[in-house]
């Protein structure tokens, strides 16, 4: 059988290239980056299609050590929250690295299902601007604007803080999603905004509260592009059953995370974290989901990942996983692209 091709739901390569000293930002990423897990050589190895290419304003340095250490994060605290010109620069930074690399044919932005399709015929790389944590954006949605016109196609109302439009849930294992307050005023009408534009809303790092309200404001489905099931590893990132049913009866879809302590039942970030235990998830996603609701969404470059991954040329073994777990050919190809150029062409056309 012929290679298989993947649309990734989420990976932070942009902030990785943004860190790099000097002017090579590009260039690693097109050359080839060891010390990351994606750049394009080993994109095309992979056979990777595509994906949505989060632009993260990270916090603090100090901060940040608290929550993506080796073990389960137990600091019941969340990050401070970032000053919305602070968010915009980080983010006009990683935008500016994804047009460059568009201008040096390294991949293509794209703004919808068709442009998705047209890129992966071409066999470049297809990308959609995604802003992880809504932070950049103004309560007066002027910043949305420009982002949109420049590409802007998704957007996760929080990482794992808090922002002026909600609340996202702590780096803890062993807990509820439901921390914290809904969404705030702004943020139940940046979902007005979004749905009214065709900017999907992703769930990922969202609290409970802000999940319930999401789900009874937007018209669109329900989206959570790098989260796991609860019942098999109860951290608060992950998704429980009311979740996933919401999720489901409003023809969403869940792209697998690939973090080592979101899969982990102790909820311990470790490399010999099995291929195993992933598909255990995708079973519990296609059974609460259905077979039209499963995705891949890995973190590349933002978490651990499980030695036998690695990096984005593992993913073909994941693939194989399911192959011979029994999954059909047809289905695989559905998690592993279909399902998210189905879900593109719902929201944005």
């Amino acid at each position: 059988m012929s290679a298989i091709p993947f649309f990734d739901g989420h990976n932070d390569t942009l902030l990785k290239l943004l860190e790099v000293e000097g002017t090579d930002k590009e260039r690693s990423f097109i050359e080839g980056n060891p010390g990351g897990q994606l750049d394009l050589p080993r994109a095309k190895q992979a056979g990777m299609a595509g994906g949505f290419f989060a632009m993260f304003p990270p916090p603090l340095k100090s901060n940040l050590a608290k929550v993506s250490g080796s073990t389960a994060g137990l600091d019941p605290n969340l990050p401070p929250e970032l000053a919305q010109t602070d968010a915009l620069a980080v983010t006009n930074g990683m935008a500016s690295v994804l047009f460059r690399l568009e201008r040096a044919g390294a991949l293509a932005v794209c703004r919808s299902a068709a442009e998705v399709r047209a890129a992966i015929d071409r066999q470049q790389l297809a990308a959609m601007f995604h802003i992880e944590g809504a932070e950049a954006i103004d309560t007066d949605f002027r910043s949305l604007d420009v982002l949109y016109a420049a590409g802007l196609r998704s957007v996760g109302i929080t990482w794992s803080r808090a922002n002026a439009f909600g609340t996202g849930v702590p780096f803890r294992h062993n807990v509820d999603p439901d921390i914290g307050p809904g969404l705030t005023d702004a943020g139940k009408e940046l979902v007005r905004v979004c749905n009214g534009l065709g900017v999907m809303i992703d769930l990922s790092h969202l609290n409970a509260a802000g999940f319930r309200d999401v789900a009874s404001i937007s018209t669109h489905p329900l989206v959570a592009t790098h989260s796991n099931v609860h019942a098999i590893s109860p951290h608060a990132r992950n998704l429980v059953d009311w979740q996933l049913a919401a999720i489901r009866d409003s023809k969403g879809v869940v792209g697998l995370n690939y973090a080592t302590g979101f899969l982990q039942p102790d909820g311990v970030f470790r490399p010999d974290t099995p291929i195993e235990l992933m598909v255990r998830h995708v079973d519990a996603l296609v059974e609460a989901l259905g077979e039209d609701g499963v995705a891949l969404g890995s973190d590349f470059d933002g978490a651990m990942m499980p030695a036998e991954i690695k990096d984005v040329t593992g993913v073909p073994k994941l693939l194989q996983a399911l192959l011979d777990k029994g999954y059909g050919e047809e289905l695989v190809r559905k998690i592993a692209l279909g399902n998210w150029v189905a879900m593109v062409e719902r929201v944005m056309g």
